[in-house]
């Protein structure tokens, strides 16, 4: 694929809307493309994450494993998905495994690469920091939510 490809991938995913494309250049060139079949596992739950996958082509399912012992799956996703996006600036346990659905194809995204842009454009990083800020308060509302079924 083109670099403007990649770019305009990368423009899909709400953590990196409207952000310039000059910008989002730097994580195009620097990102590797990688491709899976179908079947095949992008990562699976509890490994180490070192990076972040945005989903270019195909679709993957998600899924989290029980405590006794069977899958539950969560979502299934597509284009324009980012999978892992706090592995990008912190060390993470994969929460849950990807598995293609059919022939797909992924850009990763390292967090030294990511670590990068942020450092050459500061303006940046304050929107990233406030849309994972964001997503954090969602996770976080929606698991108080949860708890209070529980007790």
């Amino acid at each position: 694929m083109a670099l403007n490809d990649d770019i305009a991938l990368l423009s899909l995913v709400p953590l990196f809307a409207g952000i310039d494309e000059d910008k989002l250049r730097l994580i195009a060139f620097g990102a590797e493309r990688r491709r899976l079949n179908r079947g095949q596992q992008l990562f699976r739950e509890g490994a180490p994450a070192d990076c972040a996958y945005a989903v270019a082509s195909g679709s993957f399912t998600l899924t989290h494993n029980l405590v006794d012992g069977s899958t539950e799956t969560i979502d299934t996703v597509g284009r324009g998905t980012l999978l892992s996006e706090l592995a990008m600036i912190s060390f993470v346990e994969r929460k849950f495994t990807a598995t293609a659905e059919e022939d797909s194809e992924v850009i990763r995204i390292n967090r030294p690469l990511f670590r990068r842009m942020l450092e050459e454009y500061p303006e940046v990083a304050v929107v990233v920091e406030t849309r994972i800020k964001t997503n954090l308060q969602t996770m976080i509302s929606n698991m108080q939510k949860l708890a209070r079924k529980f007790r």
